[in-house]
C-alpha cells in the first residue's frame, strides 16, 4: 500500500498534482486544516480539486476548519476523526482538531476529549497489530510541535496514546514551522509543514513493514 499524506492546505492545495506517483497512490491522507476558518462549502472546493488528482481520499479536519467541515468529511465517507479503519492489514486511527490554543480556533478539544476520541478510534481496529495514527495536532514535546519561540504546544493526550499504543507511524501537522521528524519509542512522527510550501509524506506499507519519508516538491 502506498499513501501520500499532506495537510495544512488552508484553501491552497499547491502543486499536489506534481507529487510523483500521486495519481496512482492507493490513498491520499489529509492531516487537517483544509480551509482557513472555512466552512463546508470551502472544504468542498478543496476536496473536489483533490478528487481530480486521486479519488481515494481519507482525512481529518484541523483546528482552523469549522466543525461543519468535519461533518462534511463524515457525510461523504472520508472522515478518520475519532475512527479506526483497517485497510490492507494496517489499522488507521484518526484525530482531527487540536488541543486548546490561545486563539480559540473553531475545532478545539480538551486533552480529555482528545483522549476519548483516540480511545474510540483504537477500539475500532480490534487486535490489528500494525497501525498508523493520523493526528492533526502533533504529540507534546517533540521536534514537530515546537514554536519559533521554543514553546512546545502539541497534545499530551496524543503523546500518551503514542507511548502506550506505539503505532508504526504518526502523521501530523498543525505547527507549520516544525516541519520535521522525531521518534517516541518505535513510533516515527512526521510533520510535513504546509502543502503550499511543497511538503508531503510518502508511506509504503507491506506485510508489517513500513517506510515513510518527508519529501518536498
Amino acid at each position: 500500500m502506498r499513501i501520500i499524506a499532506f495537510g495544512d492546505i488552508h484553501m491552497n492545495p499547491g502543486d499536489v498534482e506534481s507529487i510523483p506517483g500521486i495519481h496512482s497512490a492507493d490513498y491520499i491522507i489529509i492531516t487537517g486544516d483544509i480551509t482557513n476558518f472555512g466552512f463546508r462549502s470551502d472544504a468542498e472546493k478543496v476536496i473536489n480539486t483533490l478528487m481530480t488528482v486521486n479519488a481515494n481520499i481519507l482525512g481529518v479536519a484541523g483546528n482552523l476548519d469549522q466543525p461543519d467541515v468535519a461533518r462534511y468529511l463524515e457525510d461523504i465517507g472520508l472522515s478518520l476523526h475519532g475512527k479506526g479503519r483497517i485497510i490492507d492489514g494496517v489499522g488507521i486511527v484518526g484525530l482531527g482538531g487540536s488541543n486548546y490554543t490561545p486563539f480559540e480556533t473553531p475545532f478545539e478539544f480538551s486533552e480529555q476529549g482528545l483522549a476519548k476520541l483516540l480511545a474510540k478510534g483504537i477500539s475500532q481496529i480490534g487486535n490489528t497489530k500494525d497501525h498508523i495514527l493520523v493526528s492533526h495536532t502533533p504529540p507534546f514535546q517533540t521536534k514537530v510541535d515546537k514554536l519559533l519561540n521554543g514553546s512546545y504546544v502539541g497534545s499530551t493526550a496524543v503523546r500518551t496514546f503514542i507511548e502506550q499504543q506505539q503505532p508504526l507511524l504518526c502523521l501530523s501537522g498543525h505547527i507549520h514551522e516544525s516541519r520535521g521528524q522525531d521518534y517516541i519509542g518505535r513510533t516515527l512522527v512526521l510533520n510535513p509543514g504546509t502543502i503550499s510550501d511543497g511538503g508531503y509524506i510518502e508511506v509504503l506499507y507491506e506485510k508489517g513493514k513500513i517506510a515513510a519519508s518527508l519529501n518536498s516538491l
